[in-house]
């Protein structure tokens, strides 16, 4: 999810601790902005995660297969 400035938009509300608006409304921070990169990388951490869990058992076969035979084409590899 990548945001963007094209991207279709709806209004939401979202609750925040009191010191942490008035920093940032101090601070001139975009609030729509700041919140949306946030969401984004909270997205993307957990697609991350579901995907790691989803194909644990490949990344599991794959590690004992190359720790017990070695890397594929190893004898080519230069170092």
């Amino acid at each position: 999810m990548t945001p963007t400035g094209t991207s279709p938009r709806r209004a939401t509300n979202v609750t925040l601790p009191t010191t942490l608006l008035r920093d940032a409304r101090a601070m001139g921070v975009n609030l729509s902005q700041a919140c949306e990169r946030g969401l984004a990388t909270a997205v993307a951490e957990g697609r991350r995660e579901r995907w790691l869990a989803e194909n644990r058992d490949a990344i599991d076969a794959w590690n004992r297969h190359v720790a017990e035979q070695g890397l594929p084409l190893a004898a080519y590899r230069q170092f």
